[in-house]
């Protein structure tokens, strides 16, 4: 003992050694612990069969069991995506063998019991039908009449318990409704002043307006000089017709212009029709505008001076019968040469109008236009004075 005691103090002082061998134990223990740790994860591993190697038998089986479920999953995807078509299908062959196979069994039993149906006969719906069903559709005048007061009275139909609202000159002035058959009549309290007047029907409902138009003259001389007048696509009726008088006529002006042309100003009853004749020969007619204002221009040729001729100015009614008569009965003066001829505009007057009577096309209403340096042919006013160039060589 007393000699391993002397060894221990015999290393005391030399550091280095003792060092290594501190180190050298440390690293033999760890390796110790190292190799115990991985015999024990070792044998757990084994326990769990974790580095056992898959048998070749076992592996095929799995394949197998995969490839199986993949083909079912296969024809179950295929039976969901076309089950539609498939349904359809069937439903198409199943129609098929009922037309097919049912009428052959109702001819044996009709064969059987000899049961011949009787045949039936339907109504089929003319065009006139149809036509009124489409007209009771839409609003529509019956009647528009002026009384002795000046009162004006309509009167049309609808589909019914329906409400009418009745416009004159694009205002709304009153909303009637139809009776259980579609009927209704408007008149208002009190009478209109004397003018012109447009009457429209609009439903209120249904935003339909009426397929025809009532153009409607209240004349200062009573109801029996005023009229109404039905206005649609076919035409023009009267609804009223005024009684007219020589005194509804009147001329203002006749000019024989250089051109052998004479142009006749008027005024005259609203929407009449106008005739002119020269020696009984019929050269032009016009129709008179809503502001009463007419005008008539014709080729006549050259009119002699000193020779007598005679023209007719006639206003007819509705019916055309003549209603009002103005006879001229003159002497041709002699023409005075290089004198300018003036036209003096009218209420209602358009450019065209004008040139139609004075130059005889339309058309040629640039060069009245030019002729009084007006930028605007659209823009012109009443009282005007325009120089009409009958001379002009454009």
């Amino acid at each position: 003992m007393w000699f391993q005691k002397k060894e221990r103090f015999a290393d005391i002082g030399k550091t280095k050694k003792s060092t290594d061998l501190i180190i050298n134990d440390a690293v033999s223990r760890q390796k110790s612990w190292m190799a115990r740790r991985s015999a024990i994860a070792a044998q757990f591993l084994r326990k769990l069969n974790i580095f056992a190697k898959p048998n070749k038998v076992e592996t095929d089986t799995k394949k197998r069991k995969k490839e199986k479920e993949m083909t079912q999953q296969k024809k179950r995807h295929w039976l969901l995506a076309y089950w539609f078509p498939i349904l359809c299908a069937l439903a198409v062959i199943f129609m098929l063998a009922y037309v097919l196979i049912v009428p052959r069994c109702s001819a044996v039993n009709n064969k059987k019991t000899n049961v011949v149906p009787e045949p039936t006969i339907q109504p089929i719906p003319t065009k006139t039908e149809s036509v009124e069903i489409k007209k009771q559709e839409i609003p529509s005048f019956d009647m528009v009449r002026i009384d002795k007061s000046g009162k004006i009275i309509i009167a049309g139909r609808w589909l019914p318990n329906h409400g009418v609202s009745i416009k004159i000159n694009n205002k709304i002035i009153a909303t009637e409704k139809t009776n259980k058959r579609g009927e209704f009549v408007y008149s208002p309290k009190k009478p209109f002043a004397s003018g012109n007047y447009t009457i429209r029907l609009s439903g209120v409902e249904k935003p339909l307006n009426s397929e025809a138009d009532v153009f409607v003259y209240i004349s200062d001389q009573g109801s029996e000089n005023s009229m109404s007048l039905l206005m649609d696509k076919e035409g023009s009726k009267f609804l009223q017709q005024p009684k007219l008088k020589d005194g509804d006529l009147k001329v203002t002006k006749i000019d024989y212009l250089e051109t052998q042309r004479i142009v006749v100003q008027g005024v005259g009853i609203p929407r009449t029709r106008v005739t002119m004749k020269l020696d009984d020969k019929l050269i032009g007619m016009a129709r008179v505008s809503d502001h009463k204002n007419f005008g008539i221009g014709a080729n006549v040729g050259e009119l002699k001076s000193g020779n007598k001729y005679t023209l007719h100015i006639k206003m007819h009614d509705g019916s055309g019968k003549e209603a009002a008569l103005i006879k001229y009965d003159f002497v041709m003066p002699a023409m005075l040469p290089g004198t300018d001829t003036w036209y003096v505009v009218r209420r209602g007057d358009a450019l065209w109008i004008i040139a139609r009577n004075f130059l005889g096309r339309g058309i040629r209403y640039t060069m009245i236009a030019n002729e009084n340096k007006i930028k605007n042919p659209n823009l012109i006013f009443p009282k005007q004075k325009l120089k009409i160039p009958i001379n002009g060589k454009r």
